[in-house]
């Protein structure tokens, strides 16, 4: 089975106190792992074209994955990618781009990328896929809006990079079936969750799951990571957090939906 990871910034502590950021020495220590380790990475729709087909990958493949769009994918992850031959797929919120104009839309979390650097990265062999427009948690809003967010941005990527875009990553990982339903109306291939687990066969594509790399994660736990070992350990923690907080947005979403009888 081929790993997914997800990451977000890559940013000294000086830069930001996100507790999933991943300094840019600890990502190259990571990136420096699977080059010694002969791993190679494949883009997400790659994965995800295997994945739907039911082939075997190679072993010792990994996905490298990033949220949101922050402009240090740029300057400090674009590099070292290019050092090992890797590549990788950046979901971008478009509503928060540098230069978005006017469709800026909510209130960027950091310095984010730009037109220009986004060419620059797809030029380079990064996929670029999208992670909506304004990064709502696309389970708790309408259907009206829904479908502006997962079309906006799917149609401003294309439209600016002049090429297809198949690929969604939900924001904070959340969706249930409507959300998916409404991606694939969107025109998306597939979407990635988080879920901190491996896919497994026949899963559905547009509930495919990633392993988080955030600030506290060691070389040795990135390794097993990596290597898909002892994820049920590695996350514990974090799968139980996701299991209890989906019971308590079903119960949101079902009082919402009462209410708007």
């Amino acid at each position: 089975m081929t790993p997914v990871l997800m990451y977000h910034e890559i940013a000294p502590r000086s830069a930001t106190s996100s507790r999933l950021a991943v300094t840019p020495d600890a990502f190259a220590a990571q990136l420096e792992f699977l080059a010694a380790h002969d791993f190679s990475t494949v883009t997400a729709s790659a994965f995800a074209a295997a994945q739907a087909a039911g082939l075997p990958r190679p072993a010792r493949t990994v996905v490298l994955t990033f949220d949101d769009g922050y402009a240090d994918f740029h300057h400090q992850a674009l590099p070292l990618l290019r050092k090992h031959g890797f590549t990788a797929t950046v979901f971008v919120t478009t509503g928060w781009l540098a230069d978005a104009g006017k469709h800026r839309a909510g209130r960027p979390p950091g310095s984010m990328l730009s037109w220009s650097q986004l060419a620059e990265m797809a030029a380079a062999g990064i996929e670029i896929g999208a992670h909506s427009h304004q990064h709502f948690q696309l389970d708790q809003i309408g259907t009206d809006r829904l479908r502006a967010e997962l079309t906006v941005s799917k149609s401003l990527l294309e439209d600016g990079l002049g090429q297809a875009v198949p690929g969604l990553a939900y924001p904070f990982g959340y969706s249930g079936a409507p959300v998916r339903r409404a991606a694939r109306r969107a025109g998306y291939d597939y979407a990635f969750s988080v879920a901190n687990l491996m896919a497994s066969a026949g899963q559905d594509r547009f509930a495919l799951p990633r392993l988080t790399v955030k600030a506290s994660t060691g070389l040795d736990a990135f390794g097993r990571a990596a290597h898909g070992r002892d994820l049920g350990q590695l996350y514990r923690a974090d799968q139980l957090l996701t299991k209890g907080y989906a019971l308590v947005r079903r119960s949101r979403a079902l009082a919402a939906s009462v209410r708007g009888r």
